[in-house]
């Protein structure tokens, strides 16, 4: 019998080894949940054409992404403050099972487009793509594209205590057509727009201001946010650019 004597240096590196296979493991995990998400948003239209069975796995891979949250403070620097904000970007929409939003494409007038989630500390803009039904039903090319842009302008904020927590206060709506009929309008038709009153509610603060959404996974790819009333969550992948 040999005794072997292991050095404090040999035990470093030998925990450093399981920590990086552990970290490896853990990366394939996510990577995989997430493709099986944005595949699913591209068989079911991003949950609009969505059955019951590509709902519940859908629901799967959410909660499954939840518990391999790489990220543990996902509300910093939202309010403008000057450090890292880990939610500043453009985000596009790959899955949601929001109904106020499903509900958009049951509109006889339009069908949804591409949806954003811009964050530019503290604004958070939501963008909603609106296209004529009668478009969506032509083949591609066939007539002149109109879009109408709408969105949504809130101001983040974080809430104490809640690292995973995003205060929303409303501020403005916009209507904007981006093009009619081939034409683009960007810089030649005035937005609809009109801010929104801040209403005071009893006993309450900017703190328990009704408006929020809980951060259940982020990282520099994608991103699944759970929002308060009327409920529903919704995934969205980090892209340059939210140009129509």
């Amino acid at each position: 019998f040999v005794a072997r004597y292991f050095s404090t240096t040999d035990i470093i590196e030998e925990d450093d080894a399981v920590i990086e296979e552990s970290d490896a493991t853990l990366s394939a995990e996510r990577d995989k949940l997430k493709r099986s998400l944005i595949a699913l948003g591209a068989s079911f239209d991003r949950g609009f054409g969505a059955s019951p069975s590509s709902r519940k796995e859908a629901d799967r891979i959410v909660d499954d992404l939840e518990k391999v949250n790489p990220t543990v403070d996902a509300a910093q620097g939202i309010s403008g403050d000057g450090s890292p904000a880990p939610l500043e970007g453009i985000w596009r929409m790959v899955w949601t099972d929001a109904q106020d939003v499903l509900s958009l494409a049951a509109s006889p007038l339009s069908t949804v487009g591409a949806i954003y989630q811009v964050i530019e500390p503290p604004i958070a803009t939501n963008i909603i793509d609106l296209i004529p039904r009668a478009q969506a039903l032509l083949p591609p090319g066939f007539a002149p594209p109109t879009l109408v842009r709408a969105e949504v302008t809130t101001r983040a904020s974080p809430r104490s205590y809640m690292p995973m927590r995003v205060g929303l206060t409303f501020e403005s709506v916009k209507l904007k057509p981006v093009e009619i009929f081939g034409f683009s309008t960007m810089n030649t038709l005035p937005p609809l727009s009109f801010d929104l009153p801040r209403i005071p509610i009893p006993g309450g603060d900017s703190e328990s201001s009704p408006g929020y959404f809980d951060v259940a996974y982020l990282d520099d790819e994608m991103l699944v946010i759970r929002q308060n009333a009327p409920g529903g969550y919704f995934a969205l992948i980090k892209v340059p650019s939210y140009n129509p």
